[in-house]
């Protein structure tokens, strides 16, 4: 590593570099505390690149830094393995969370007490729980490439680190926006059968699909026969040529291929729906903005399908619409899942439905919510005490 000690006035001071962020080389420069001479400043300049590089590693020095090495991650491994919407996020977090802090760091300097110091700063600035595990993910995972294949460290020391925040908190039903009864009546009564939001509505309140499931479900996916709807492709958003458009991908997971069986509400208003497709496109005549490629369920009337843009943008309108109530797309999903667990569905049965990868997963986040089968529950032995 590259450094010296220079003396101005009566203080020596010693420099080295720090490595290199955005092609500028950075350095370090600071007081020798208290060397009276060249050869006390040269002891301390030897301690402190000794106590800069003292991660561990073993293999040979490397002057990449976090940022750097971020930067080349996202492009060797991001974009080439992960989904778009997941590339997003992570290169949001990346840059809003990790590269303001940790970005000038050596990748050797990262010890698990810089990093623990991090993770503690962004606890106490108060962020979801959701962007915490985020932040946690990504470090961990970049540390681990770092250390395999790339060898830049030994050790990844995101293994060390600890997410410093209640585990046993569970999200509440304000956390997840779930509609009781009466809010679902009142939207109901506001989202009419010429309402843009009408078949989001009811497909998303029927099916908790996910946002990108909703746009990207097509006719050809909806059997009339046997009253299912099959998910196997997403709208997600891609950056073409600089442009971000939105395409037909693969689900978020294996487990996001999956069929559900749907009632006859349901089926109803699909189709009424597809009939009144059918009329628009005559009605428009060549001015029909059908995909050319995709017969989309969920489009205006002059054909344009919709994206998960579109969606946001229409739920935004809902709550200026004065409602009063707490909503987004998403939550709809969510009432899903519960009013389906508080009438005694499987566990088992509503992750496959939502598409999770693991039944935990779908009883963490919901089944301390049903409070109507913990009152079940306690019915059951009341009732069975007075047969005794």
């Amino acid at each position: 590593m590259k450094g010296g000690v220079r003396k101005r006035k009566n203080t020596w001071y010693y420099y080295f570099d720090l490595g290199i962020v955005d092609g500028k080389r950075k350095k370090i420069e600071r007081s020798a505390e208290g060397a009276q001479t060249k050869a006390e400043a040269e002891a301390v300049l030897r301690r402190r690149i000794l106590e800069y590089e003292n991660a561990g590693t073993v293999f040979k020095p490397t002057e990449m830094t976090l940022h750097d090495f971020l930067m080349f991650w996202q492009e060797e491994y991001v974009e080439l393995r992960l989904k778009p919407n997941t590339q997003d996020n992570y290169r949001l977090t990346i840059k809003n969370h990790i590269l303001p802090h940790l970005g000038k760091y050596k990748l050797k300097s990262l010890t698990p007490h810089v990093l623990q110091q991090y993770m503690n700063m962004k606890v106490r600035e108060g962020l979801a729980r959701q962007t915490l595990s985020i932040i946690r993910g990504i470090l961990n995972k970049a540390l681990n490439q770092a250390v395999y294949p790339y060898k830049y460290i030994s050790e990844n020391p995101m293994l060390y680190v600890e997410l410093m925040k209640d585990k046993d908190r569970k999200p509440t039903k304000e956390d997840l926006k779930i509609q009781s009864k009466e809010n679902l009546r009142l939207l109901n009564q506001r989202i009419t059968e010429d309402h843009p939001f009408y078949l989001p509505f009811h497909i998303g309140l029927h099916c908790g699909l996910r946002v990108g499931e909703l746009c990207g479900l097509e006719w050809k996916h909806v059997n009339f026969d046997e009253m299912t709807i099959e998910i196997e492709q997403q709208l997600t958003k891609r950056k073409i040529e600089g442009k971000d458009i939105w395409v037909v991908s693969s689900p978020k997971s294996v487990s996001g291929y999956r069929t559900i069986p749907v009632g006859n509400a349901l089926m109803s208003i699909l189709k009424k729906a597809k009939m009144n497709q059918k009329e628009n496109k005559l009605k428009y005549g060549e001015f029909y903005r059908q995909d050319p490629e995709h017969d989309f369920v969920c489009k205006k009337e002059n054909g344009l399908h919709y994206t998960p843009s579109v969606i946001k943008y229409q739920t935004r309108e809902l709550i200026k619409g004065k409602l009063g109530i707490e909503f987004n797309y998403h939550s709809l999903r969510h009432t899903h899942a519960t009013m389906l667990i508080e009438n005694g569905t499987p566990i088992k049965t509503v992750q496959k439905r939502l598409g999770h990868s693991r039944s935990a997963v779908t009883e963490d986040r919901y089944v301390h919510l049903t409070e109507k089968m913990a009152r079940d529950a306690a019915d059951i032995f009341d009732s069975l005490a007075q047969d005794l």
